[in-house]
């Protein structure tokens, strides 16, 4: 009997944990629901705890009791009572559903694309700025104006004018006058005083001839331009012609014109601008140069060399304070050979820096961008990419150091090599695929032009095309008001074109240093006396310039270009800019 009681006690173990297993297979068979489950009765079989041993099992089992309060961190299938407050409903997945949170709220993707590259708006207008009619168009329109002015122009409007379509105002027929005069309002347009849809239609045409956005929204720019007065405007027409005068730029069928003032780019072809690029032109302090030279080649990944003057102005100040400077800028310090030099072995306190050559890599951080446009002349600019592409949203692009930086230059790059034989071989051609392809290669490539084309850089704040319509900008650099005598007081700069630019004052003569005594005339300059110089005569339209009331030479004219030495080139290049800065200027 005794050994019958173990076997007893054995068969009723057996029983039970068999009919603990089929109530658990029952359990988890059946589907899971998010409401609360009942407390079982005290004396239920179900109601075990089960405690497995720690060496049979690879993981401790959860209980199989409900728990009021789920631990955190639990898997959604062994907790049958999750919070229904803080957690979402689920549903036991099918065959074809997948078990997700009903209110979650989908992930944001995260974009790794740059920002697309805003451009200014331009004129769509096909007719090119400067033809070689564009001199005898402008001294017609210079004649024109002189009568205007003569006649007495047109009225000032109030400040505070800023009609809106279907507004009354006093001032309107003053309004209508203006711009019947300039050929923007028909000269048979009833009159009213109202800011009619015709009037709209004028103001919208004068702000695309004055470079401004054509909305017919009066706004300050459009207000400023309307009060510049007709005398200004005759003679901003008249200078812009006095600068075109002698000129021997060869026009074809193909050619590139930079209107500095309008911070543009157009390329012509057959008599029409096939595509009008915005530019970031020089600053008031670096200028662009008037040019007239041939487009030759494109560098593609173009390496950039610092002037000299840039070595000895800018990169020995900065190396003093910052020594890795050149490094984070990837530029080069090479000696004889083309051999590296360390920049540790130069001394930086003195001007040594300047006997080496200085090189900055190409790449998308390079001060030229990733596409040079190389058209050889005596002032050593060009036109380029650039890393500070921000530039070229804005109404206002004079930033550069005197080059031109021109935007969608790939697209301009591409239009250039028209005809150039391309990357692969007889029969293909340079696209934009080919050209970013070749970039992509990393290495420089410079490839020639099958035929120069003619490019120019003008200096045009008023300039009539061929349909007979006038066109101002603003005097950027102040070339437009006259040189002052000398020991005379120099006369206020013209009101500006549109006020968003200030053109600058005429510089006045240098006082001598003290304590030098000026340097005596030659003892034939001072007995001679001065003897006035032959007048010769005025180009028509233009009012002769009285001399002045002194023997002595006047100053000589604001940044004349055409007189400017050759030493002037190197400092329009761009200069490099510390990383995470707005890059290169150009």
């Amino acid at each position: 009997m005794p050994n019958a009681i173990p076997a007893l006690r054995r068969h009723r173990r057996a029983r039970l944990i068999g009919g603990t297993g089929a109530a658990l297979a029952l359990l988890l068979a059946g589907p899971l629901r998010a409401e609360s489950v009942p407390d079982p009765q005290p004396d239920s079989r179900i109601n075990l705890r089960i405690e497995p041993k720690a060496e049979a099992a690879p993981e401790p089992k959860r209980e199989l009791r409900a728990d009021p309060k789920p631990e955190p961190k639990v898997d959604s299938k062994l907790d049958p009572k999750p919070d229904s407050k803080s957690a979402p409903k689920l549903e036991r997945p099918t065959a074809d559903t997948v078990a997700v949170p009903a209110d979650a709220p989908p992930a944001k993707k995260v974009s790794r694309e740059l920002p697309p590259v805003v451009y200014a708006r331009v004129s769509e207008d096909p007719l090119p700025s400067y033809t070689a009619q564009t001199f005898v168009d402008t001294m017609r329109a210079a004649e024109r104006y002189q009568v205007y002015a003569e006649a007495g122009g047109w009225k000032t409007l109030p400040a505070d004018f800023a009609p809106k379509p279907g507004d009354s105002h006093a001032a309107i027929p003053s309004l209508r006058h203006h711009l019947t005069l300039t050929g923007d309002l028909p000269a048979d347009a009833p009159p009213s005083d109202r800011f009619d849809p015709p009037l709209v239609a004028a103001v919208k045409s004068f702000q695309a001839r004055h470079g401004l956005p054509d909305a017919g929204i009066f706004g300050r720019l459009t207000l400023n331009a309307l009060n510049v007065p007709a005398d200004v405007r005759q003679r901003q027409l008249r200078a812009s012609a006095q600068r075109l005068m002698g000129s021997s730029f060869g026009f074809g069928e193909r050619y590139v014109t930079v209107n500095i003032p309008s911070a543009t780019v157009e390329a012509v072809e057959n008599g029409a601008v096939t595509r009008r690029y915005v530019a970031v032109v020089g600053s008031p302090d670096k200028q662009t140069p008037a040019v007239e030279t041939r487009i030759t080649d494109v560098n593609l990944n173009p390496t950039w060399t610092v002037p000299v003057s840039v070595i000895k102005n800018e990169i020995i100040p900065t190396m003093r304070k910052n020594p890795g400077y050149l490094a984070k800028n990837r530029i080069r310090i090479l000696g004889p050979g083309g051999v590296e030099v360390d920049p540790n072995a130069i001394d930086w306190n003195t001007q040594k820096a300047t006997n080496y050559t200085l090189r900055q890599d190409s790449g998308l951080d390079n001060s030229l961008g990733q596409v040079r446009i190389d058209m050889p002349n005596r002032h050593a600019i060009y036109m380029h990419d650039t890393p500070s592409k921000s530039l070229f949203a804005g109404s206002v692009r004079f930033h550069s150091h005197g080059c031109v930086r021109v935007g969608q230059v790939k697209e301009f790059a591409a239009w250039l090599l028209q005809g150039t034989e391309g990357p692969n071989g007889p029969g293909s051609a340079w696209g934009p695929i080919e050209i970013e392809t070749a970039i992509a290669v990393g290495e420089r490539r410079d490839v020639k032009l099958v035929k120069p084309t003619p490019v120019a850089f003008v200096y045009m704040t008023g300039y009539a095309t061929s349909d007979g319509r006038v066109h101002f900008r603003d005097d950027i650099y102040g070339l437009d008001t006259p040189p002052a005598p000398a020991a005379a007081t120099p006369p206020a700069p013209d009101v500006t074109t549109t006020g968003a630019i200030t053109p600058r004052a005429a510089p006045a003569p240098r006082p001598a240093a003290p304590g030098v005594a000026p340097r005596p005339l030659p003892p034939t300059a001072q007995a001679a006396p001065a003897k006035p110089a032959p007048a010769k005569p005025a180009p028509v339209g233009v009012a002769p310039v009285p001399a002045p009331a002194t023997a002595l030479p006047a100053p000589p004219k604001p940044q004349a270009r055409k007189a400017a030495p050759p030493a002037r080139g190197p400092e329009s290049e761009p200069v490099p800019m510390p990383p995470g800065l707005v890059g290169g200027r150009g």
